[in-house]
């Protein structure tokens, strides 16, 4: 019984006498690079956007006997200064006109306002240099 090392002979392996590839295979290698790359450019949205907070709620509110103009916000997006309704491009002329001499304003926003509109307002209340407090409510849960 023969045996052929090297695969110099005409072995069982292999016909011709082709001698062994000594090259290493590559294709697994880039499927795996590239699906980690493909987990990676999805799982990284997720860490910097995809992260659910539950904001808290004020356990105390401080009372406060300052008389400042109130900004309220409909869950609709309804805008209102006091009482009377009022365009969101025109809210700190309203303010400055209707209460001169203020520098500080309440925000009082719906729980289901889209934050897109309350972001509008706060933008327009800032660029008037307006103080702005948000009213909030106390949490009744108790805990």
């Amino acid at each position: 019984m023969a045996i052929s090392v090297g695969g110099g002979g005409r072995g069982r392996g292999r016909r011709g006498g082709a001698p062994p590839l000594a090259e290493i295979n590559v294709t697994p290698f880039v499927d795996v690079a590239l699906v980690l790359l493909i987990i990676f450019m999805i799982t990284a949205h997720v860490m910097e956007y995809g992260i659910e907070i539950n904001v808290p709620k004020t356990k105390t509110v401080e009372s406060t006997t300052k008389e400042l103009p109130i900004v309220s916000l409909s869950k609709t997006g309804d805008l209102y200064l006091g009482k009377e309704e009022v365009n969101v491009n025109k809210l700190a002329a309203e303010v400055r006109s209707r209460y001169p001499g203020q520098e500080s304003v309440f925000v009082r926003a719906d729980g289901l306002t889209k934050y897109e509109v309350l972001a509008q307002v706060l933008a327009a209340l800032g660029a008037a240099k307006l103080n702005v407090s948000l009213v909030t409510q106390p949490d009744s849960g108790g805990r």
